[in-house]
């Protein structure tokens, strides 16, 4: 019951923070000295991935890049911040869940290695069960060679007059 629930909030956060990286690229491309930040991180990130593509399509690297103008950094900033809010949003409900399922697999250990704990004691009670059983039968067949079988079971001899058993009196 609990895992559905738990699947669900997920779900739910994971929706969520979409809406809230829409809103936090809006309020960075207003406020000033975030602008002015987010516009060098754009620039850097934009030198990056460009001398990445040139290195994989094979061309020349020691051009010079052209900086982006600020309105399509201020975009590519508030694009990148959002994606990174939701890429740690599903990053750490991903660890959450990673937790939660190895507390749960160690909750199946504990009660797995507490079963083999009871079977093995349920065991070696049947073994010394058995070999008491054993030491007694020893002890019944040393008897039964002593005293004969009737020694064991303290019978009579029975009274035999002409063949026929006769009643005890």
């Amino acid at each position: 019951m609990v895992l559905p629930l738990v699947k669900l909030g997920t779900l739910a956060l994971k929706t969520l923070s979409k809406p809230v990286a829409a809103r936090l690229k809006r309020q960075a491309a207003y406020a000033p000295k975030f602008r002015q930040f987010i516009v060098s991180i754009a620039q850097a990130n934009h030198q990056i991935t460009t001398r990445m593509q040139r290195r994989i399509y094979s061309h020349a690297t020691d051009v010079e890049i052209r900086p982006l103008d600020e309105e399509k950094a201020v975009q590519a900033a508030a694009d990148l911040i959002g994606e990174l809010f939701v890429f740690t949003v599903a990053g750490a409900m991903l660890i959450f869940e990673v937790q939660r399922s190895s507390r749960s697999e160690a909750k199946k250990e504990a009660a797995r290695r507490e079963e083999l704990e009871a079977m093995k004691k349920r065991n070696e009670n049947l073994a010394a069960q058995v070999e008491l059983l054993r030491h007694k039968l020893e002890e019944l067949e040393q008897l039964a060679k002593q005293r004969g079988l009737s020694g064991i079971f303290k019978l009579k001899p029975a009274n035999v007059e002409g063949g026929e058993l006769a009643k005890p009196a």
